[in-house]
């Protein structure tokens, strides 16, 4: 059973930062896909940025240009940058983990953008 643990949520004005964490409790350096959702009240889950085992990254398209992923294998860590935001970005944010071990989610962190 892998577990995974996002922190770094928060209330934040909007144009500022805020860095996302999501701890996986095995190591990292083999797992094909990490990734960030977000999901608003009555919306699907949506990917926000995605991560694979060989770094290739991909963004929605509403984030690219203000959103970074990162992983710190040393750490068992990927980390979302996201910069500029905005209203919108308001939702609760999610980790997922994929990979032979199997398909995890974490229990998922706010993040609240005021205008």
């Amino acid at each position: 059973q892998v577990q995974l643990a996002e922190s770094g949520g928060g209330l934040v004005q909007a144009g500022k930062s805020l860095t996302l964490s999501c701890v996986v409790s095995t190591s990292i350096f083999n797992i094909d896909f990490m990734g960030w959702y977000r999901q608003v009240p009555g919306k699907q889950r949506e990917l926000v940025a995605s991560l694979s085992m060989s770094g290739i990254t991909n963004f929605a398209d509403s984030v690219k240009g203000r959103f970074t992923i990162s992983r710190d294998n040393a750490k068992n860590t990927v980390y979302l940058q996201m910069n500029s935001l905005k209203p919108e970005d308001t939702a609760v944010y999610y980790c997922r983990s994929r990979g032979l071990q199997g398909d995890y989610w974490g229990q998922g962190t706010q993040v609240t953008v005021s205008s």
